[in-house]
This record gives C-alpha cells, structure tokens and sequence, in this order.
C-alpha cells in the first residue's frame, strides 16, 4: 500500500514549458491549437485522478464538468480556456496528491484604430488649434508593443516636433495614442499602427491603416421614419437609415432594446425590415454608425404594435350607503377595462339591449378613470329604475382600426346579486395520496360569478403552477401528481372582475398529502463468508401517516419476519451463521395507508475486485526479439471478509480483438491484506498492447473483475552503439532524441490509435512501420498554422568516434545510418538527412535527401557516414506547399560498417536496371519502365 503521488507531462501543439519559481510550471499554447496534459500517478491502490480548473473566466464550465481520466485534451483551445489546470489523485492513504500547471493562451487580434479630434479657443490671441488623437488598441496575450508609421517613416517620440506618442497611465499599456499637435498640411497622411508580440507562438504581426485628411469626420445619420411607428400585427415594416456625413465612410448597423435583433429581420444595408410583425417585436430600435472616428452616431425610433385584450367589468353598488345589493332608486356603477396598445388610440362605446346608449344626466359616461388603471370606462346609473334593467354591452377599439373590437356584456337585472363563497361538504380536510390528481372546490353563487382567485393560505409559498396566485372560472383548483410538498392551507375568493367590486368573500381548503415510507438503505450489498453471521438494519426516515407502521423481513418471497414499530424508527435482522442457502436478496417492507417503502440487502460471497499493483520496477523481462513478458502484480481488496480465494481466472487480449484467452492461476494458503500477488504473461508480441482482466473465485464462485491495459515500452539505450543503435519511438523520452531550438516547428511523437485524422486527411501513417496501431512514430504536422518552406529537426544524441589509428584518421570508420520513412500525399514536401560533427561547420548538403509524394507505405533509408570527431545525426522535415504534406520516420539505426542491404526504394531501380539491360531495352522504353 502507498499514498498516491502525482507528475504533469505535457504534449499536443505547446509553443514553450517552462518553470516559473521552481513552484509553477507555464504551458503556453497558440490559440487553435490543441492542449494535451497527462497526469502520471504512482501509489496502490490504483489513484483515482480527477482534472479540475480555476483562475478562468466565468463563462468557462470546466469546473462543473471535470475530468475524470488520465489526459486532459482540449482541441482548438480559446482565450477563455487558459487559467491553472490542477491534477489531484487520491486512493484513501494519506492526503490527495495535486500537481498544477498554468496553461497560457496566446494570441493577437487586429489591431483597430479610432480618431477624436480636440478644438482650442483663445479669442484675445485669435488663437485656434485643432489637435487629432489616434488612438491604437489590440486584444492580446501577452501584452502586445505598438508602432507607428506616416507613410513608410517611423514615427518615434521627437522625430517629429508637432508628434507625440503616449501611452495614458489608466490604461496600463493596453493603448498607444499619436497626438498631431495643430494639424499641419504634411500630417494629412496614411498612418499605419503595428501590433507585435515579438512572434511567440510564431504569431506574426498585425497592422491596420487609417487615412487622415482634410475630410476626415466623425458620422452622422438620418432615420426616413416617424418616431413612433404604430402599426398593425402581421404588416412588415421598414425602418431606413442613411448617412448624412463622416470621413471615412461609415458603417451602419440596427440594434434593438431586446438587445437581439427578431430571427425573421432582414438587415440590407441601411435598411432594416421586420416581416409578419407581431407584439413581441415592439421596442426601441436603434440605428448606429460607426467610423472609428469620433463617437458612433445613434438614432432610435419605437415601434407599436396596436392590440387589445383582456376585456373585464365589474359592478359596484351604491358607494354612498353601506350595503352590497343592487336597489332601486339608489346609484349603481358599471365599469369595463381592456388592456390597450397604444392606450391614447382606444375608444369605447355603450349599448344597452343592442342599442347605442349615450351619456345623459341619469347615464353618465366616463373614461380612464385616474383611480383606476388606465383603459377603464364607467357607466353611472343614477336613480336606478326597472326600466334600466337589461343587458349593457362595453365596446372597446383603436382608432386605427385593423384590430377586432373586445365586446363586455353586463347583465343588470333583479336577479344580480353579490357572490357568496364555501367549501362543499367532505371536500376539507381532503386526504390524497401522493402521485394523484386532486380537485379543490369552492361553491360560488351570485349573478354574475366572480373570477375565483386561489393562493397557499398558511405561508407564502407558490401556488402548484409556480404563480403565487390562480385564477378559476369555476372555483375548481386541480393539481396534477400531487406531492407530499402541497399539503397545507389553500385560501378561495372572490375577485372584483366579473363580479361585484366589494368586500372578497374567502373559504379556505385543507389538503393532507399522504405518501409512503421513505426509508434506508434502498438498496446494500452485504458481502460475507459461509458460517459468518449478517445483520441488516433498515430504519424509516419519514412517512405520513407515520402512525400504524409495520415491516415484514423476506429472503425472495419467502416470509422471515413481521412486526410494527413501536418507539423505535428502526428494525434489524440477524442470520447468525450464513449457508448457501442464507446467499441471496433480502427485503425489509414498511408499509402504511399510502404504500411501502423498501430496504434492499444483497448477501452475497462474491470476492471484491483484485486492485492491479501499477508501480512495478522493471516489469518487462525476456525481452527478445519479438516477443516479451510483463510481470504482472496485484493486491486483493477485502480477502478476508469473503471465503478464501482458491483462485484467479486470467483473461488477457490483443488491444482491438474481440477475443479472450483464459487461463486458472491457482492460489495456495490465505490472501492477507496489502500481500503483492505475481504472475508472469510471456510470450506477448511486440510491440502490441494487451487488456488484463483477472476475476477472484471463491466457494461461491466468481468475484468482481478487474482489467487494465499493459504496453510495451520497451528502453533502448547507446550503451555499446559502436555495435549496434536503435531507435523507435515507443517511449518518451523519445529515445535521446532532442528538437532543434533553431527550427521553425517541432517533429510530434503520436500513434496511429490515438492520432485524429480527420485533422490532416490523405496524408500520413495508418499505422507504425511494423503495421501496428498502438506503435509509435514521429511526424511533421502541416496543418495551420504552419506554412511552406517551414522546417522541423531532430537531433540524436552525440555518438563518440574513436579512431583505430591512434596516430591519425587517414581512414575514418564507416557507419550505416539507417531509419524507415512514410512520405504519403500531394504536398509532400522534402525529407533530408544530416551529418552534423563536432568542430566542424554545420553541413550545407544532405547525406540523404527525399521529396515528393512516396505512396501510402514504409520504406527503409539507409547511407553511409564516415564521420572523423564526435558527430550527431539530424533527421529535417521540410513543410510543403499544403496541409496534405506529413513526413512520418520511425525505427531509426546507426550500425557500425558501410551499409549492405539495400533498401526497397533502391532495390527496386536495380532490378529496373537488370532487367533492361538483359532484355536490351531501348533507351525510351527503359525510361518508361522505370517511371512506371
């Protein structure tokens, strides 16, 4: 057993990696590109690794989505997504190991220029000045240098007595501001502004123009349309914007209060037109240009769109006596309100019987009464007679036209009669069980009926729709899967609309949710050993009704126990020594009036998983030539709370076959607790990948399984080289081999199983140069953001010559440097090979050197060297004219000797040249076979 520890290695597109204080590790990336973090744990149990961020910006979700694997991969990363990244590992022995690296996104946006221009007065002097600011900003990481240049000169603080050149202290080097001081005929010029991060992360430079003249001028703009715009639902509108002014050319663009544009708008130009125009599209919308000099230009106009709904009366009684009925000869008010859009076009108009009914000194109408809300109108009857008894129509319009009228009807009559409200019989208290649909009733009576308001009598809390209060026609609330949440108090009355504008009459409902036992555990595995007591404790932790509750204990159906609760909240079941027959799921019962709930107890034998040992020093031995073995290692979880282990069954697979090959690893004497277990797998073939699977046995049988994943990562090392070096790849680091500080872009370690190929199609490896797809090779990407002629190096470690002449190197030693290539696809670009020695100047011509499309296979390379000092032997990958251009090398050697087996690509022209010379070929029919 060992508490976890933890290391960060990085791949994917890093521009650098660097320690910052020996305690922070910096990732800088390219923006696009792809980041590529692995977390390496030791520690057994096997870790579990969580990946988890902070420091980003708040839009970023990565904290409520962590990973929860070995490598973080992020493809086309974003300025958002940079922050420290933290690694944490963790298997319950002592603290959490967390390791942090800081990703830093690189990036530079266009730079953008704006103009503002100062004037200066002094009428004593007749002095008058004007003064033009050209302000430079661009979004960067890291911070971006700015430059300034009028024409093809550079500008710099004092070249230039009206120029200065500043940088305002608020902005903390965010800006660079050009100052022409009292315009001069000769500052009427192209000024250009440079934005550089020095070509970190081969970020070229960004530069913007901006040309200053006489007519140079901030924008200024007209709208061809009324303020506001009223019109009718469903017409199209065009609201049209023009320029009146500004140097260059402004830009227009429409900008609405709802901060988005309709998705039906049309923006063509200056002109923006909304079709099929509806309500919610109403608002402010606003037309702006822009220039970048000066402020922006803005005109707004609204748009109304006519409406009209929510047509409501009420009826009020004489307000100077005390009494809720209607009586004759006494004053009765009749009031009608609609909701209208816009409110100063709305009309209304009166009808009694169907008849036009005018103001009079009995009938006295008004409209938007200030104590009510607006779009209200009253009819007074003064002196109420049984002539005036029949049905008063309220008709609301716009002026406008284009929208139906609402039409109110209104009954006055000796039957009109306040409401009064109460609960039917039996219908309160209500006991429901939870699940069900319920129905709240409150009896209405009166003429007209009133709209029922319904709201939570006993707290405030929303109504079961999420409103705080409901509206009813018929005084009935339903509830639809009511829930143990709802029981309480619900408060009925009456409103105003629709009814008699008095006093609210109230009732109020008691609803009583009932629901079944909620109890735990819901559900437990159990695991013991024959002959070994269980006990299993299932306790309620809420029901309702709480009272009358009782538990009845099963073994599948078959009836152990039954009781009720007494006191306690809990009940327990002992099997005082567990048989064959003891193996199997228990239940735990507890039932009430509404239902049961249930404890669920699995006992069982079953051993617990074996937990891979993943620390093993060393575990490859027997490596030859083409096979190897893996000494495999694991420690058993919990051997002693099940019956002892007999044995392990052994699964083990080629990574991508579907196929398993199993085998018995018998076990003698008793597992303890943390004892390391060894098995030997041999014979694996290199260099595949094999899935491990391996399953505890017991009395009762199989236990839980386990699987991991082993690799061959076989070391090869230039211990004796003078005889013999090789190279391939398969680990990191890549076989002493080091990037080339002084090229353009760096050689990328992958494997055909791992690397996306829908990134770069038609080109490169589908496999390792022995056909696997777990191998590894190295390769030259040629995506973005590389670019012809680029060029990528790498560099093998310092091979030492010692002379078999001591006195001199008149003959120096030979050797075959050898490596197999993949030059697949139509912008294949060049693959050269160097001698680079000690003392001496770099090379100017390749030993070996290949261009252009090769086909979609490996093929060897091989040349003699003769090197005379200590020498290096550099592998250089040229970019060619487009992204279907990756160079792939694999399985590099260097033999002491000249080379003798030639490889294919050279084999191939000799058999050419052999068979032309012994069939007596012609010189134009050689040159055909050859091509061919």
């Amino acid at each position: 057993m060992a508490p976890p520890t933890v290391r960060i290695v990085h791949s994917g597109h890093a521009c650098n990696v660097e320690e910052e204080r020996h305690t922070e590790r910096v990732y800088t990336i390219r923006e696009g590109e792809t980041l590529e973090l692995t977390c390496l744990v030791t520690g057994h149990p096997r870790p579990q690794i969580r990946w988890t961020k902070t420091a980003g910006s708040v839009s970023d979700r990565f904290q409520d989505s962590s990973v929860f694997n070995d490598t973080l991969h992020i493809s086309k990363i974003q300025r958002h997504q940079g922050g420290r990244y933290y690694c944490k590992a963790e298997n319950g022995l002592g603290s959490p190991a967390i390791k942090s690296i800081r990703v830093d996104v690189y990036y530079l946006d266009d730079p953008v220029v704006t103009v503002h221009q100062s004037i200066g007065e002094a009428k004593e002097q007749f002095y008058y000045e004007r003064t033009v600011f050209l302000r430079c900003v661009a979004n960067s990481n890291p911070p971006v240098r700015y430059s300034w240049h009028r024409g093809r000169d550079v500008l710099s603080q004092g070249s230039d007595k009206g120029v200065e050149i500043y940088e305002p202290f608020f902005t903390q080097g965010e800006t660079k501001i050009l100052k022409l001081k009292n315009l001069r005929p000769q500052d009427y010029a192209n000024y250009s502004c440079i934005a550089s991060v020095r070509n970190v992360c081969g970020i070229s430079d960004r530069n913007v123009v901006f040309k200053l003249t006489n007519r140079t001028a901030s924008p200024s703009i007209k709208l061809l349309v009324e303020d506001p715009i009223v019109v009718n639902p469903g017409q199209t509108v065009s609201l049209v914007c023009i320029t009146t002014g500004g140097e260059p050319s402004p830009t227009l663009s429409w900008v609405s209060s709802s901060d988005s544009l309709p998705e039906k708008s049309v923006v063509k130009g200056g002109t923006l037109t909304l079709p099929g125009i509806t309500s919610d599209d109403a608002g402010v919308y606003s037309c702006v240009a822009s220039n970048n000099v000066g402020n922006p230009a803005k005109k707004s106009t609204t748009i109304v769109v006519r409406a009209l709904k929510k047509g409501r009366f009420w009826i009020t009684p004489d307000p100077y006596h005390n009494d809720d009925n209607i009586q004759i000869g006494r004053e009765v008010k009749i009031s009608c309100q609609v909701e209208a859009t816009p409110p100063e076009e709305l009309t209304f108009g009166w009808l009694k019987n169907g008849r036009a009914l005018r103001s009079s000194e009995r009938m006295v109408i008004t409209q938007t009464d200030p104590d009510i809300s607006p779009g209200t109108t009253n009819l007074d009857i003064i002196d109420l007679k049984f002539t005036d008894f029949g049905t008063y129509t309220c008709v609301a319009a716009l002026k406008g036209g284009g929208i139906p009228e609402i039409s109110i009807d209104v009954n006055i009559s000796s039957t009109t009669v306040p409401p009064s409200l109460s609960v039917p019989r039996g219908k309160s208290p209500l006991v429901v069980r939870e699940g069900d649909t319920v129905e709240l009733e409150c009896l209405v009576s009166g003429k007209p009926k009133p709209i029922i308001l319904w709201s939570r009598a006993d707290k405030e809390a929303p109504m079961p729709d999420g409103s705080m209060q409901s509206e009813s026609y018929d005084g009935v609330l339903r509830i639809v899967n009511v829930s143990r949440e709802m029981t309480g108090s619900y408060r009925c009355q009456t409103s105003q609309f629709n009814g008699f504008n008095v006093k609210p009459r109230e009732a109020v409902v008691e609803l009583i949710v009932q629901y079944p036992p909620s109890v735990e555990p819901v559900s437990l595995e159990l695991r013991q050993g024959l002959g070994r007591s269980v006990s299993m404790n299932c306790r309620v932790l809420r029901a309702h009704p709480s009272r009358v509750l009782r538990y009845e204990w099963r073994l599948g159906n078959r009836l152990l126990h039954a009781g009720h609760f007494d006191q306690s909240d809990e009940t327990e079941y002992t099997v005082k020594s567990l048989t064959r027959e003891g193996w199997g799921e228990y239940t735990c019962d507890v039932i009430n009036e509404a239902g049961a709930g249930r404890c669920t107890f699995l006992v069982t034998g079953k051993a617990f998983p074996p937990e891979f040992y993943y620390d093993t020093y060393s575990p490859l031995w027997q490596n030859r030539p083409r096979v190897y073995s893996f000494k495999l290692q694991w420690t058993q979880m919990n051997p002693n709370t099940v019956d002892r282990i007999v044995a392990y069954r052994l699964g083990i697979r080629q990574t991508g076959l579907q196929r398993w090959w199993e085998q018995e690893i018998p076990v003698e004497g008793t597992i303890t607790k943390g004892e390391l277990i060894t098995h030997n797998l041999t014979e694996l073939i290199k260099p595949e990948a094999y899935e491990v699977r391996l399953t505890p046995i017991t009395r009762f049988g199989e236990g839980d399984s386990t699987i991991r994943t082993i690799t061959y990562s076989g070391e090869y090392t230039a211990g004796s080289w003078s005889d013999h070096y090789r190279s391939c790849f398969e680990e990191e680091p890549i076989c002493m081999f080091t990037q080339d500080k002084n090229d353009d872009f760096d050689w990328t370690r992958h494997s055909a199983a791992t690397r996306d190929t829908k990134y770069t199609p038609n080109t490169g490896p589908s496999d390792d140069r022995r056909g696997s797809k777990q191998g590894f090779y190295m390769y030259i990407e040629t995506s973005r953001p590389r670019k012809e002629g680029d060029v990528a190096r790498l560099v093998s470690p310092f091979f030492n010559v010692a002379p078999k002449n001591p006195y001199g190197m008149a003959n120096p030693p030979a050797y075959c440097f050898g490596f197999f290539f993949h030059m697949y696809g139509k912008h294949i670009g060049t693959l050269n090979a160097f001698l680079r020695q000690k003392g001496h100047a770099a090379p100017e011509a390749p030993a070996w050197s290949l261009s252009g499309n090769q086909g979609d296979r490996w093929k060897q390379a091989k040349v003699s060297i003769h090197p005379t000092a200590s020498f290096q032997v550099v592998l250089e990958g040229i970019r060619g004219p487009g992204i279907e251009g990756d160079i792939a090398i694999d399985d590099v050697t260097l033999e002491e000797g000249e080379c003798r087996d030639l490889p294919k690509v050279v084999s191939d022209i000799v058999l050419a040249v052999c068979l032309a010379t012994r069939l007596h070929y012609h010189s134009d029919q050689f040159n055909h076979f050859i091509s061919s």
